[in-house]
């Protein structure tokens, strides 16, 4: 059978896409994002300077294009995978990633652009929480406007208890992490008024 030529195609500018990020990644962990140049990126990656600038405006562009697609894919991870428990949000998996990518975290913080980071990923975890509660039917009291307040605040409490953890050494394990986030979310769901 012929392969199909768009998925083809795909593939090919996904494997660009993730080249350039990785280099992206590995030189913030060496410099501040400030000190890293496209060409420096370019160089890393093994893309040429065209290739990259028919994807991305410039290296802010793929690094938040990079970010975002990044919680695109963590924030929907137990919707993706079938989960069938009352997890809202794969906190394990999340924090487990970012003790995996410690010097990636700090380099951010230092560069300052953990903020941009941190937008990013609130925004889509409110969405993903949003999609688990709407499924779940011990959390049907919840209309639709108190459904995306609540998902709201669930996602700005996971960034404020990641900050959290990190700042007393990461003491927990990224299991218990998920626990007490998600007594946190039982404790205000159950807890709110319905009406």
């Amino acid at each position: 059978m012929f392969e199909n030529t768009d998925e083809k195609v795909d593939r090919r500018v996904t494997r660009t896409r993730d080249r350039l990020g990785d280099a992206l990644v590995e030189l913030l962990i060496e410099k501040p994002f400030d000190d890293v140049t496209v060409q420096e990126v370019l160089t890393r990656a093994k893309v040429s300077r065209s290739t990259f600038y028919a994807h991305y405006r410039d290296k802010n562009d793929l690094f938040l294009s990079d970010v975002d697609d990044f919680f695109a894919t963590m924030s929907s991870l137990l919707t993706r995978h079938g989960d069938q428990s009352d997890r809202v949000a794969p906190v394990a998996e999340f924090f487990a990633h970012v003790a995996e990518s410690r010097d990636f975290y700090n380099a951010l913080i230092e560069s300052g652009k953990i903020q941009d980071v941190r937008e990013l990923g609130e925004g889509h975890f409110a969405r993903g929480i949003e999609t688990r509660l709407a499924r779940q039917t011990s959390f049907s009291a919840l209309d639709a406007t108190r459904r995306t307040a609540f998902s709201s605040a669930l996602a700005g409490s996971l960034f404020s208890l990641l900050s959290w953890w990190i700042n007393h050494g990461m003491a927990l394990t990224p299991r218990q992490m998920d626990d007490l986030f998600h007594e946190l979310v039982a404790r205000g769901v159950t807890s709110a008024p319905s009406g």
